[in-house]
C-alpha cells in the first residue's frame, strides 16, 4: 500500500478528519489531502512524517521508511524488497527447525522441503550492494552531523560498491583538507560498522555531546583516550576522552574525485 493510502486508512481508523490532523500537525489541509491522494509535488518532510507517526499511532520510523522506499530508484527498491522477502523466508525456516526440534542430521530434509539448494555453488560474479550516501563528514575540525533522520540503509543518494556485505554500511562525502593527500574534498568514503577499527585506521568518528563527527586516523591511547590524527601535516592532532565518542567506523572503500 502506498504512503498516502496508508496514512488515510490509519487516519480514518483513528476517527480523525483532515481538519483535525491539520490542526494537530501544523500543516495545511490541502497539502495533507494531496499526500493522501498521491498527488503531492513535494514529498512530505521527515518532520511531518514524525508528527503523523505520533498522532496516528504508527510505529517509530514506519512512515519514514515507507516514504524513503517510494523515493528509491525502482531497481534499488526491487532488490531491497527481494532481500527483505528472502530474510522473512529464512526466519520462517529457522523457526520451523527450532519448533520441530529437528536434529542436525535432518536439517537437509527441511531445506529440501523449502526448495533450497544448499549445494548450489556461489556465483563467481563479484557481489555488489547499493550503499546510502547520507551526509558530509568533516576532514578538519568536528562539524555538526545530521544523518537526515533516515532509517538504516536509506538515503536520497546511493553508490554501488563491490564486496560490501555489511547491511549497515554507509557512505559520506568528504569536505575539508585535513586528510589530504589521501582524501580530498568531494571524495566519497564508505564505512563499515561491522569491522572493528584498529589504531592507525582512517575512521568516521561520531561524538556523543555535542553531536558532531569528524574524519581522522584514530590511535587508541593506553589511558582510554583517542588521538585523532589528520593526514595533512598542517593540522595538529587532537586527543579526546573515549567517553565522548559513541561510534568509530573504519573506512572500507574510497572513491576519489577526479
Amino acid at each position: 500500500m502506498s504512503l498516502g493510502k496508508t496514512i488515510r486508512q490509519r487516519r480514518r481508523q483513528q476517527g480523525l478528519t483532515l481538519d483535525e490532523v491539520a490542526a494537530k500537525t501544523g500543516f495545511s489541509k490541502p497539502y495533507l489531502s494531496t499526500i493522501e491522494t498521491g498527488k503531492v509535488n513535494n514529498p512530505p518532510s521527515d518532520n511531518l512524517l514524525r508528527r503523523l507517526e505520533k498522532l496516528l499511532k504508527f510505529a517509530p520510523s514506519e512512515l519514514r521508511r515507507l516514504a524513503h522506499m517510494e523515493r528509491m530508484p525502482a531497481d534499488i527498491r526491487r532488490d531491497y524488497e527481494k532481500v527483505s522477502a528472502e530474510n522473512v523466508r529464512y526466519k520462517e525456516i529457522i523457526q520451523n527447525i527450532m519448533h520441530r526440534n529437528i536434529k542436525v542430521t535432518n536439517v537437509g530434509q527441511v531445506l529440501a522441503e523449502h526448495h533450497l539448494d544448499v549445494d548450489q555453488k556461489p556465483s563467481s560474479k563479484r557481489d555488489t550492494r547499493w550503499i546510502p550516501v547520507i551526509n558530509k563528514v568533516a576532514a578538519g575540525y568536528p562539524a555538526d552531523f545530521d544523518d537526515l533522520g533516515y532509517p538504516a540503509g536509506f538515503a536520497d543518494d546511493y553508490i554501488l560498491c563491490p564486496d560490501i556485505h555489511d547491511p549497515n554500511a554507509f557512505a559520506v562525502r568528504v569536505f575539508g583538507d585535513s586528510m589530504e593527500p589521501k582524501f580530498s574534498a568531494g571524495d566519497i568514503v564508505v564505512f563499515s560498522p561491522s569491522v572493528e577499527a584498529q589504531s592507525g585506521d582512517d575512521c568516521f568518528v561520531r561524538f556523543k555531546s555535542p553531536h558532531e563527527t569528524t574524519f581522522k586516523r584514530v590511535f587508541f591511547e593506553k589511558d582510554g583516550r583517542v588521538r585523532l590524527q589528520p593526514r595533512n601535516e598542517q593540522y595538529p592532532p587532537s586527543v579526546v576522552s573515549g567517553k565522548r565518542i559513541n561510534g568509530i567506523y573504519r573506512a572500507a572503500i574510497h572513491f576519489r574525485t577526479l
